[in-house]
């Protein structure tokens, strides 16, 4: 992995994950779809109209477009949403915690749909992810957590798990801003017409409530994202799913400094434990990646008249 592939990865999960915070900060003075299908609607503008200054194209690849849809409903209007929605009863590092398990659901579904075998290392990691989340749960469950916020979350990160899968047909075919920028406009379509079903429209106007929303639209919305894109044609969906392993730390640590919140020891071994298993089976898939490739090229036929060594 190169330094350039390296400083992408380390913005992205840093941006990434103070999304959780700025979110928490949001939804307390406003309602939480309403809010983002506004910032949806605002990064998608933005999104496509620097597509076009770049000479983009609308035209996408059918599997863009496909990819482009499941993206812009499963991560924007379903992850996000339900994420919004349960961080007015949940903290915010719960809430990042929680996401943090997107690359073990994501081994779990590859092994599940596509067959992709995983060394006893990923198998390691995904059982210590298991563990480091029911020890932070278990914590969170006797101290009187909101239920309801954790099961959102959960489906959310299920949302989630399902829009990575959907991206890798997005990472072909160039156009990266305006795939960035259409996913967001669906979203924002979505969340617009979900809104006035579910929750009633709620604005107390504050400093900390238009800065949130301005870092939160620019930064984990529009430029995280086309970083997350950028990265995957670079580098590829599991070597840069590696960086998701610093999500629970980066999370925890932005809510602990911005938000005041506090953490057991528990839930520091449970977070220590969750991004040992998240990195564990990142490694293990980029192994059996390698080796796969290695036995595809010494399988290659030879080519006619060339002679054995």
């Amino acid at each position: 992995m190169d330094l350039r592939a390296l400083a992408m990865g380390l913005a992205f999960a840093l941006m990434w994950s103070s999304a959780f915070t700025s979110a928490r900060i949001i939804v307390a003075d406003a309602s939480p779809l309403y809010s983002l299908a506004f910032r949806f609607l605002i990064s998608g503008l933005i999104g496509v109209a620097v597509a076009r200054h770049l000479g983009q194209s609308w035209r996408l690849t059918r599997g863009q477009m496909k990819a482009t849809i499941v993206f812009g409903i499963c991560q924007n209007a379903l992850y996000l949403g339900l994420n919004f929605v349960a961080m007015e009863s949940i903290e915010a590092s719960l809430a990042a915690i929680i996401a943090s398990t997107m690359p073990m659901l994501v081994a779990i579904a590859l092994w599940a749909v596509y067959g992709e075998r995983l060394p006893r290392l990923g198998v390691a990691g995904l059982i210590a992810g298991v563990i480091g989340v029911a020890l932070i749960m278990g914590t969170r469950i006797s101290a009187g957590v909101d239920l309801f916020g954790v099961m959102l979350c959960g489906i959310g990160v299920l949302a989630l798990t399902l829009a990575t899968l959907a991206l890798r047909g997005a990472t072909s075919g160039g156009n990266y801003m305006m795939v960035v920028g259409l996913q967001m406009l669906i979203g924002s379509a979505v969340l617009f017409v979900v809104a006035p079903m579910v929750e009633t429209f709620r604005l107390e106007p504050s400093w900390p409530l238009a800065l949130a929303f301005v870092y939160t639209t620019l930064v984990p919305g529009l430029t995280a994202t086309f970083i997350w894109v950028l990265l995957l044609n670079r580098i590829g969906a599991v070597r840069a799913a590696t960086f998701h392993f610093l999500n629970p730390v980066f999370g925890v640590a932005v809510a602990s400094v911005l938000l005041g919140e506090r953490l057991g020891v528990l839930d520091l071994v449970g977070v220590a434990i969750v991004t040992f298993g998240i990195l564990a089976v990142q490694l293990a898939r980029q192994k059996a990646q390698a080796d796969a490739a290695t036995t595809a090229t010494r399988t290659l036929p030879e080519a006619p008249g060339r002679a054995r060594p």
